[in-house]
């Protein structure tokens, strides 16, 4: 079996956390995994191997070589898939809240991966086991996602999307009030010291750098539902700014939005808000950007998920919400941010 090639990156920040740590951020691995490998001797730092409680320094050279495994097998799962834009080099899908991205410990046969496999949909570029993805949702976030279909595909989309030519917008219901204007929420991310599964606020060295832009749609008693844009993409980013900010996202267990800022005068709605949400009110609503091979301006839009209905209504105490169709446009999400100005 070929060995695949080594990953190697310098280190940016001053002085990193303890290399397992770093390596399980940068790489997107658990840290159990970044520790064998470098257990297994598959990571050199500045040439000489690496100890998983080293703390490298800014300008280190960390050189990874993942050992040459039979990757695994991905076995079809038949799961309803709404695929909104397809052509010969990608394809956009509208993922459902509940379901993971790609497979990983836990999830080996019952993710997005394995759902577009079982409809014959062909995947290209990426590692194994993730092919074809170019970016990713948390599992309770429904909405738009971009999928390679080739590897030059996966290339330019990528590059794309490091250079923020791909704007990707959210709605979200808020607790509390942000007030008008844009608000742009400038604060590196990490993540938590004491739970590895979570993000958090973490300034130099151990945070990179991230960037939300928010903006009110529609305000309601005790909650708003807001736009908000990424400059970055860092894991959790939506959930964690909003939280930072005493505005977390309504139904979001992890990041404190069961939990609201509320007067006495609105208890009663934020209770009845809070009952009515099933999960994290966050949905990817709004894909734009250029197609990497044709140059085509694509803009994709999905709709307020049907499982979030009775929660956007509860939110804008507004039963009617409930019978009209694309209530995201009714309020006029598409237009908000539409020009320069906006998120």
């Amino acid at each position: 079996m070929p060995q695949p090639p080594a990953t190697r990156f310098s280190v940016a920040v001053p002085r990193a956390e303890r290399l397992d740590r770093f390596l399980a951020d940068q790489l997107q691995l658990s840290r159990t995994a970044a520790a064998r490998l470098i257990a297994e001797g598959a990571v050199l730092l500045d040439g000489a191997p690496a100890r998983a409680s080293a703390q490298p320094e800014k300008g280190a050279l960390v050189v990874v070589a993942f050992p040459a495994r039979a990757p695994r097998a991905l076995v079809p799962a038949d799961i309803p898939l709404a695929i909104v834009f397809e052509d010969d080099e990608l394809a956009v899908v509208d993922k459902p809240a509940g379901l993971v991205v790609h497979p990983a410990p836990g999830h080996w046969e019952d993710t997005l991966v394995n759902a577009l496999v079982a409809r014959g949909l062909k995947l290209g570029g990426g590692e194994a086991g993730r092919a074809g993805i170019v970016h990713r949702l948390d599992k309770d976030t429904s909405g738009l996602l971009v999928i390679a279909k080739t590897e030059r595909a996966h290339q330019r989309l990528g590059a794309a999307l490091a250079a923020r030519r791909i704007e990707r917008r959210y709605a979200a219901l808020a607790w509390g009030h942000l007030g008008p204007g844009v608000r742009r929420i400038d604060a590196a991310l990490g993540r938590h010291p004491a739970d590895r599964k979570r993000m958090t606020v973490a300034p130099a060295p151990g945070g990179r750098r991230a960037v939300t832009r928010v903006r009110t749609v529609a305000r309601g008693v005790a909650a708003d539902l807001v736009l908000a844009g990424l400059e970055t993409g860092r894991t959790h980013q939506i959930r964690v700014h909003l939280s930072s900010i005493g505005h977390p996202v309504v139904g979001d267990q992890v990041y404190g939005g069961l939990v609201s800022r509320r007067s006495d005068a609105t208890a009663r709605q934020a209770e009845a808000l809070a009952r009515a949400t099933p999960r994290q009110a966050l949905h990817a609503a709004w894909l734009r950007m250029d197609h990497p091979l044709t140059g085509e301006r694509l803009d994709v839009r999905s709709e307020w998920p049907a499982d979030l209905a009775s929660a956007l209504a509860a939110a804008l105490a507004d039963a009617n919400l409930l019978a009209v169709p694309k209530p995201l446009e009714y309020l006029g999400f598409f237009a908000v941010g539409a020009g320069d100005d906006g998120p």
